[in-house]
């Protein structure tokens, strides 16, 4: 086994290292979301931690680690007769990204159960990870059926595993501990909240921390062993720590007038429910015994709301984590002192005698004021000067070829969905139709590899026939594997959304380009909740260009979209191009992922040689590819031309106007994105 890189070793990141060990003093806190770029020692730190925890008394030959002192009644492996236990490390198991659900919380063998009557259960990674740590790196990329399992289990402190009426149950505590890099897409508010605590993690700007990073960072990879030994002590002094802080922990006083200053602090930031309360009361509760107290003080509560608090307060996937202190350090002075609070104790999370700057107590997320506006992504124009009148010449202050300023774009809106006709085979998800592991059952077939869903009726009318020819004397029935059938079933799948905006002159007036973004920034949202990819192509002057590669982050999108300039001429074709050169490539990359087309224009095609018969060229090649398509149509005032419609014609799709694309709207609109064009 491969030695780990030492915990006090780890150069900064105070607040990671923090979060972490609160949750190794008190499980209960409910573990650890770890939100930051890569390479920042996410991986590292938490692999790290195991070699800090006690070590774990099991029953010998238990698959499910049971203690010896107190055995679960209901283990697959039990009854467990008394007999003195056996001590290993704990453990840090890894679920990958691409598991299955029968890995994950383990398997029945369905032949077995129906012929045999046995319940054969081969324990999963919950099992495995039973009193020790479950580690999750992308967890944002984790299937959603999956993470609602693990933090059911998380929450429950049992795994239950059920098939076709047949089920078993065993304990799954652990420290659950996920990694993610919020550019490849975020978790839903619901399964954000799950988590107890969140940190942010960034690389140091410090030259000479990161100058130190590396130089331990080579020592390591030279010498594991002797690395690791010249940290020994450091770590024995850390471990003693922690298990001094688990025994003291039962001890803490959390007083009145704490809670109440929990209770306000929740109430001031408008987190929903009540479980932001109970994780800051018991998280302050471990930040005072990790500081060798008995009694929580103000310290501790404001130091708990940093960690627990920031991701509970998005709404949406466009607004950023953080928490305004100023705001915060209020809401405790309002709600008034603890009783007997010095506030002197600051908590350390490396337990002293590190030079690495990791001493003090964490700051939680860094500070963001309420509100504070997204930093605009590289190559925007965010500091650009306001933008002129409409119709104002070209001045020293704007750019050049009558380009306009970006608008803010207007209040989102509930949209009608649209999807793609057919039945997919992609990611789980909630846009399209499609086979998935998981909905309502549509017929059976013969399993390929091994059995996941049991089709019932169908094996029992399978196996029927033979029970004479295979000597069934009993009640039994005699099934063998040629008998078993597999559940097909039918969900939904998320597809990727390609949108492909008109930025040209012809789309400039401010207050349509505002009501234009404010359309797609709903559509966005939408799918957001719906598990799409997305990706943004836009066009004007005299190319096209890809603003956003195919991402998981739809809040990524939102701010290239924020920050859009319009202007120029209208190059459809273009823009119609470039979408199908993403699209190729990323049929290649991921062909079970279904694409939809989302044109977002006037319909109007300027510049070059015949501009209208070459987009009518493009939409055809879309057309020929079977891509479905959509076509929001901003044609705007009395007169209007149609454009919109006959693009939509060529692509083989459906136009919608700006109206029609709400929800509410009393509009008609067909839902499924359907071959409107393919009778013309």
């Amino acid at each position: 086994m491969s030695t780990p890189y030492p915990f006090t070793a780890i150069v900064g990141q105070d607040d990671l290292r923090l979060g972490l060990l609160l949750n190794a003093v008190s499980p209960a806190v409910g573990g650890v979301l770890v939100r930051g770029e890569k390479g920042t020692a996410k991986s590292t730190a938490v692999r790290a931690l195991a070699a800090l925890m006690p070590e774990v008394p099991v029953v010998p030959g238990c698959r499910f680690s049971c203690d010896p002192v107190s055995p679960d009644p209901a283990c697959p492996d039990g009854p467990h007769a008394e007999a003195a236990g056996v001590s290993r490390p704990a453990r840090t198991v890894e679920l990958p990204v691409g598991a299955s659900e029968d890995r994950l919380v383990g398997a029945l063998d369905i032949e077995r159960a129906l012929s045999e009557g046995v319940k054969a259960f081969e324990p999963g990674l919950l099992a495995d990870a039973h009193r020790g740590i479950l580690y999750v790196d992308e967890v944002n990329l984790l299937h959603d059926h999956l993470v609602d399992l693990l933090l059911d289990a998380a929450a429950m402190g049992a795994s239950y595993v059920e098939r076709e009426g047949v089920s078993v149950r065993h304990a799954a505590r652990f420290l659950l501990v996920g990694t993610m890099n919020p550019e490849e897409g975020e978790l839903r508010p619901q399964l954000l909240d799950r988590f107890g605590l969140t940190v942010e993690v960034s690389a140091s700007r410090d030259t000479d921390e990161r100058v130190e990073v590396v130089r331990r960072r080579l020592a390591y990879d030279d010498d594991p062993e002797g690395f690791a030994a010249r940290w020994a002590e450091e770590e024995g002094a850390l471990r003693e720590r922690i298990a001094a802080a688990r025994v003291l922990l039962p001890r803490v006083v959390l007083s009145d007038g704490v809670l109440r200053q929990i209770a306000a602090t929740c109430a001031a930031f408008e987190v929903d429910g009540m479980r932001a309360d109970i994780v800051m009361a018991r998280t302050a509760t471990a930040l005072a015994a990790w500081a060798g107290r008995e009694e929580v003080t103000a310290d501790d509560v404001r130091q708990a709301a940093l960690l627990a608090l920031p991701h509970r307060r998005r709404r949406n996937p466009f607004d950023a984590p953080g928490l305004d202190e100023d705001k915060l350090d209020q809401t405790l002075d309002e709600a008034g002192p603890p009783e007997n609070s010095d506030g002197d104790d600051q908590p350390d999370p490396d337990g002293g005698g590190d030079d690495d700057g990791g001493g003090g107590g964490g700051g939680g997320v860094p500070p963001q004021a309420d509100g504070e506006d997204r930093t605009p992504p590289q190559g925007s124009e965010g500091d650009s000067p306001s933008p002129a009148p409409e119709g104002a010449p070209d001045t020293p202050g704007r750019p050049a070829g009558g380009e306009q300023q970006p608008v803010a774009a207007a209040e989102p809106f509930r949209t009608k969905m649209l999807s793609v006709p057919g039945l997919g085979e992609g990611a789980a998800g909630r846009r399209s139709r499609a086979r998935t592991e998981h909905g309502r059952t549509t017929g059976a077939r013969r399993p390929e590899g091994a059995l996941t869903k049991l089709h019932l009726a169908a094996t029992v009318q399978a196996a029927a026939p033979h029970q004479r020819a295979r000597g069934r004397a009993g009640r039994g029935l005699v099934v063998r594997r040629d008998d078993l059938r597999q559940a097909t079933r039918e969900g939904r799948e998320g597809n990727l959304v390609l949108f492909v905006v008109d930025a040209s002159g012809s789309m400039a007036a401010r207050q349509r380009m505002s009501a234009v973004k404010g359309a797609v920034l709903s559509l966005l949202l939408d799918a957001y909740q719906r598990r799409d990819k997305v990706g943004l192509v836009t066009f004007r002057g005299k190319e096209a260009e890809v603003a956003l590669p195919p991402t998981s982050s739809v809040d990524a999108a939102a701010a290239r979209l924020e920050s859009l300039p319009t202007g120029g001429r209208t190059p459809l074709a273009a823009g119609l191009l470039k979408a199908h050169d993403v699209l190729r490539v990323e049929r290649l990359r991921d062909p079970s992922r279904r694409p939809l087309l989302v044109v977002v224009t006037d319909g109007r095609a300027t510049g070059g040689p015949e501009p209208v018969a070459l987009a009518g060229r493009a939409g055809r090649l879309h057309r020929s590819e079977g891509t479905a398509s959509v076509v929001v149509d901003c044609e705007s005032g009395y007169v209007r031309l149609g454009l919109a419609g006959e693009l939509a014609r060529e692509l083989g799709g459906t136009a919608v106007t700006l109206d029609e694309l709400r929800a509410d709207s009393i509009a008609g609109l067909v839902k499924d994105v359907t071959a409107a064009g393919r009778a013309a």
